[in-house]
């Protein structure tokens, strides 16, 4: 049966800093494009069905050095919106603005709720999903988003997606067991 791959971008300077990164279209750093290469030596002569991407410049860039050939980019696979928190970490948050914040339940600040962030990555799920008849799909984006994707796709809601741990240059697998949507491998390095 064929599977989901997810590919969380190569690192950036803000991933590296923590800082939160939605709209903001960064590079990636050199390390960053090694880690894109690396993804692409795991993937080699791996067929995809369809390759979707998030449009942000770090996603296109890590497909395209891991040699993936995008055949869609898709908004509803950009990261979580963080609106007024954008270019800051959680602990600086939590430190000026809000001790008690959480993106997965609060959402952010002139930003994206958690319940706006669920109904784009069920949409990208149900277009993923009618692609698997012809193959596997992979996806291409980013860290929280991606994340909501895994939470998703098992059946648990958008703040499931803070259970799951997704580093940069990581593949998970979205697959099948007996029909029942399972997360076969989960933010697998090098």
């Amino acid at each position: 049966m064929a599977e989901i791959v997810l590919v969380r971008h190569g690192q950036t300077e803000w991933s590296r800093t923590g800082q939160h990164t939605s709209y903001t279209d960064i590079d990636l750093t050199a390390d960053g494009e090694q880690q894109a290469r690396e993804i692409g030596a795991r993937l080699a002569g791996r067929p995809f069905a369809a390759v979707i991407s998030s449009p942000r410049r770090r996603a296109l860039r890590t497909a395209e050095i891991a040699g993936l050939r995008v055949t869609e980019v898709d908004d509803d696979l950009a990261e979580w919106n963080y609106g007024r928190y954008e270019g800051i970490t959680s602990a600086k948050i939590h430190e000026d603005h809000d001790p008690i914040w959480s993106l997965w339940t609060d959402g952010a600040p002139g930003g994206e709720t958690p319940a706006q962030v669920g109904v784009r990555v069920d949409r990208l799920l149900a277009k993923a999903a009618k692609l698997l008849d012809e193959g596997d799909v992979a996806l291409v984006g980013h860290g929280h988003c991606l994340r909501v994707v895994g939470a998703r796709w098992i059946g648990l809601g958008t703040e499931g997606g803070g259970l799951l741990k997704l580093d940069t240059a990581t593949l998970s697998v979205l697959g099948f067991e007996h029909s029942t949507r399972v997360i076969q491998q989960w933010n697998s390095g090098q």
